[in-house]
């Protein structure tokens, strides 16, 4: 099988709420295309709901360290850090995705 088998599998898993299904297929897609930042994205998004936070830590760092402007990526890695309790860090990316045009941080209040 190929990786946009695995890929396509585990986003019909992510979106039907089998969280821990969806990261073991996007794992085997990852296997096959370590680089492909599609995946990396929806196996953070598969690690923070199943609340394997460190996971999704690394692998958001590695979409943004692959794809430096792309916002939902800085979002995930906020989200991750923010899970972790770094919180300082997490606004960092929140702030990043902001910047990026991403509408899915709300804007910090003034002050």
């Amino acid at each position: 099988m190929d990786a946009y088998h695995y890929y396509s599998r585990g986003m019909e898993l992510l979106e039907s709420g089998d969280f821990h299904q969806s990261a073991v297929a996007l794992e085997q897609a990852k296997r096959l295309e370590p680089d492909k930042g599609s995946i990396r994205e929806a196996l953070a998004r598969a690690y923070l709901s199943t609340r394997s936070y460190h996971a999704a830590e690394r692998e958001s760092q590695a979409l943004v360290d692959g794809e430096p402007t792309n916002h939902y990526g800085h979002f995930l890695l906020g989200r991750a850090l923010e899970r972790l309790g770094r919180r300082n860090d997490a606004r960092r990316h929140y702030r990043l995705a902001r910047c990026l045009g991403s509408e899915l941080v709300p804007a910090e209040p003034a002050g």
